[in-house]
């Protein structure tokens, strides 16, 4: 039995305005998100790359190809609807942060994680008022509970495009700082993106590459990349 697919039926996606944004219109008729909400978009510049990625469909519609499309989708359909708990979630990662736990040995090792997290520390102290504490293995340290408030109530000004690139942001690099600081264009996407496979990078030196690792990381590369890319244009 041959399985169904979504077909092109349009001609031509442009951009609309609403009364509290933008969206897509497809030959007129409004996008709208899987739940049938309307797709009512914060910037011009989210509206454009969506209307590009419709554009951009041939004749069957890939939705892998759309990354702006699905992750509008996931702001308007999943985000919107449950803030606070994203927010609570993603201000977790603070408690257990990548950046904060420290190799006993090799001392190379601990000393390329100082001289390449601690500045992403620094700046959580210094810009967010989030100072986080240091250990060695892997058993979990309390954290500052002020600088915890901080980071939550920073996660909790953004708006739901935001939160949405946040997620993904924090939960692939596996460190709320490094999210913040991907947002916040402390260094370039790609930069962050390495330092939170700092330790990775480390055991390949010592072991060889992994190609399937490898592979995997790559998928996980795009979409860190895509959300900072989402993250701008929710911000316009």
């Amino acid at each position: 039995m041959t399985e169904w697919k979504a077909r092109r039926f349009w001609k031509e996606a442009q951009v609309a305005e609403t009364d509290t944004g933008y969206t897509v219109h497809l030959d007129g008729r409004p996008v709208r998100t899987p739940a049938k909400r309307a797709m009512d978009l914060p910037t011009r510049a989210m509206a454009e790359a969506m209307a590009a990625e419709w554009d951009a469909q041939e004749d069957e519609i890939a939705p892998l190809t759309m990354p702006v499309t699905r992750s509008a989708n996931a702001a308007l359909d999943k985000v919107a609807h449950q803030h606070d708990e994203v927010v609570a979630m993603l201000a977790a990662y603070g408690e257990t942060d990548l950046l904060c736990y420290r190799a006993e040995s090799p001392e190379a090792l601990a000393a390329r994680q100082a001289a390449r997290w601690d500045p992403m520390l620094d700046w959580a102290a210094e810009t967010l008022g989030a100072r986080l504490v240091l250990t060695r293995g892997v058993m979990p340290s309390p954290q500052p509970q002020d600088s915890l408030d901080r980071l939550h109530a920073t996660l909790n000004r953004q708006s739901n495009f935001e939160l949405a690139a946040s997620h993904d942001l924090i939960a692939i690099s596996g460190s709320l700082v490094l999210g913040l600081a991907a947002g916040a264009d402390v260094a370039p996407p790609d930069e962050i993106w390495e330092l939170s496979r700092l330790d990775e990078r480390w055991q390949e030196e010592q072991w060889g590459v992994d190609d399937e690792a490898r592979e995997v990381e790559a998928v996980k590369r795009d979409a860190f990349l895509h959300a900072h890319r989402f993250l701008k244009l929710a911000r316009g």
